[in-house]
């Protein structure tokens, strides 16, 4: 056998494995994240909350990725005595 059957793995070799998670996999992962921070999170008004949840859903990664840098900001500090 040559050596090259043991980088598949069912039918798929170790660079469409790679390329799967690069495109694919990590920004669900991204987007995934950034929804459920969202709906576990409290803000200031509920109109804020809901154009963040519209950016993440219609604009997935970009979306994910604006919130996380910007609108965690915005998020209701709470303090745990």
């Amino acid at each position: 056998m040559p050596e090259t059957t043991l980088l598949f793995i069912g039918g798929l070799a170790a660079q469409e494995l790679l390329f799967i998670l690069l495109f694919f996999a990590v920004p669900f992962g991204l987007w995934l994240g950034a929804l459920i921070d969202l709906l576990r999170s409290n803000f200031t008004d509920s109109i804020t909350k809901l154009i963040w949840l519209v950016t993440i859903i219609f604009v997935p990664v970009l979306g994910a990725i604006l919130y996380l840098l910007i609108g965690r900001k915005q998020k209701v500090k709470t303090v745990k005595l």
